[in-house]
Formats: C-alpha cells, sequence, structure tokens
C-alpha cells in the first residue's frame, strides 16, 4: 500500500504509541489509606475475618488472630497466631513501624525477619490501613502492591454488613475481591 513519506512514524513510536493506553489500564493509581490512625485505639486483638490466599499463611486453616501492642519507642510489638491442618497452634512475633516519612500512622512496615536484618528494605513488609469500621470494630488492611489484603474484626464473627462494607473498600482500592477467601475462627486461637 503506497504511503506518503510524510506520514511514516517510526518503529519505536508506533509500539509506544499503541502500548500507551494499555500501560495506562494495567496500573492502579496510589492505594489511599484512612486519614489517621489512633494506634493506641487500633492497639489489641484482631481476628482475621478473610485474606486474599499468600505463601507465608498457607499453614493457616482457621482461627488467625492478630494481637498488637504498642512499644515505649512507638513501634508495635506484633504476634500473629492461626490454628493448622493438624489442630497444631502456629505462632510467629514481628514488629511494626511506621512508614516512609513516618507523618501517617496509617502507613505501616512490619518486620517478621531477625532483628539483624532490619537494615533491609525487604525485610519490611508493607501494611497499610486502607478502611475503618466505628470505633475500630472493623479494618481493611492491604499493600499498595495489591497482591495481599487482610480484614479484620475484633470479634471472631464479622457481622454481614461490616463485611460486605470492607469488600466495597477494598474493592473500590483496587483489590482482586474474588480471590478474598474468609476465615473460619472458633475463637480458639487466642
Amino acid at each position: 500500500m503506497p504511503h506518503a513519506e510524510g506520514m511514516r512514524l517510526p518503529v519505536h513510536l508506533l509500539a509506544l504509541a499503541l502500548c500507551l493506553p494499555f500501560a495506562a489500564l494495567a496500573s492502579d493509581p496510589p492505594l489511599r489509606v484512612v486519614d489517621s490512625v489512633d494506634l493506641t485505639q487500633y492497639a489489641g486483638r484482631w481476628f482475621e475475618a478473610a485474606r486474599l490466599p499468600n505463601k507465608f499463611q498457607d499453614q493457616c486453616t482457621s482461627d488467625v488472630v492478630a494481637h498488637y501492642a504498642l512499644r515505649a519507642d512507638g513501634r508495635v510489638d506484633v504476634v500473629n497466631r492461626c490454628r493448622t491442618a493438624a489442630g497444631k497452634v502456629d505462632e510467629t512475633r514481628g514488629i511494626g513501624r511506621k512508614a516512609g516519612d513516618g507523618k501517617s500512622n496509617a502507613r505501616l512496615e512490619v518486620r517478621f525477619a531477625p532483628a539483624i536484618l532490619s537494615f533491609l528494605r525487604s525485610a519490611w513488609g508493607d501494611y497499610w490501613i486502607i478502611g475503618l469500621g466505628p470505633e475500630y470494630t472493623w479494618a481493611v488492611v492491604g499493600t499498595p502492591s495489591r497482591e495481599h489484603l487482610w480484614i479484620l474484626s475484633r470479634t471472631p464473627q464479622m457481622s454481614a454488613t461490616s463485611y460486605e462494607r470492607a469488600i466495597e473498600i477494598a474493592r473500590g482500592s483496587g483489590f482482586d475481591v474474588t480471590k478474598v477467601v474468609k476465615t473460619t475462627n472458633s475463637g480458639r486461637a487466642q
């Protein structure tokens, strides 16, 4: 097919022009967190109501509970417990801190690796609070990559209304909620 010489685009510009619209569709906007979190009120026991499946919780079949305790240095002690398929309680201990510039209590980082590895950025995982229920009765926590998501409740059984609101927040934040799995909680692993 004949073409006018002035109309020819270099191949690399044509490829870039074709890819840009798809790149814009593939990237999510930055993950938004709640305006503020009172860590004193956030501390305490949380039951996992649901999560996106992840490798580091593969052994957890039920009764997933997290305990957060404020430290004098402003960081947070983290103790996670769950029941395994064998009926045993698995426990993991870690520490949390404010992320990045430290201005927002809603952007935290958690480390379960040994303290000697604290200097490595990869030892810290993002823990961003993107939703909170009234009086801190439930929370939605995710990562900016949208790979990890947890829905937490102060009680072993979360109300259907609260759960649906938490799912709405996750969906509106770009998480694939079709992959979310509910957690069975008997209240035994506390």
